[in-house]
């Protein structure tokens, strides 16, 4: 890997973070967001969008949002070229640091049953805190729970 760059991003970056998001995402599992759905909540009070590039290129983003001291990420993905490269876990610490600087105590997610980035997610210090039956929905109709975990960010 040559430099990792990390910017924040706009609505103007959608195509960018669209493109990582289909690569990255199973459509089985109906975990992919659409754009329409990221222009809206990157129109909210709270929310930002980090960007990673390789070379100028994309490998990763981040979606979040913070409210009072509860922050959570909406969304991570890494471009299927670049993973088990540190750079998911590389935007998991700047959304915890961004997260703990706009006064959030707590980072959450959710995940879906079976997610291979759970170890990820386990590695960086994320708890799980509960369970949403069937809350994911797959193209094929098959349901999937969704596990909440916790990241407590008073103690980092």
């Amino acid at each position: 890997m040559t430099a990792l760059v990390f910017a924040d991003a706009g609505v103007g970056d959608l195509p960018e973070v669209m493109a990582t998001m289909h690569d990255a995402f199973d459509p089985a599992f109906g975990e992919a967001w659409t754009q329409s759905q990221c222009v809206g909540i990157l129109s909210l009070p709270g929310v930002w969008l980090t960007l990673a590039r390789i070379d100028g290129k994309p490998a990763g983003f981040a979606l979040s949002r913070v409210v009072i001291d509860e922050a959570e990420l909406l969304l991570l993905a890494v471009h299927h070229d670049h993973r088990r490269a540190g750079i998911g876990r590389a935007l998991l610490e700047r959304v915890a640091v961004a997260a703990k600087s706009r006064g959030a105590l707590r980072l959450f997610l959710e995940t879906r049953d079976g997610n291979p980035a759970r170890a990820l997610y386990d590695a960086a210090g994320f708890q799980a805190v509960g369970t949403r039956l069937n809350y994911y929905r797959g193209r094929d109709g098959s349901a999937h729970d969704a596990h909440t975990l916790e990241r407590r960010l008073d103690h980092d």
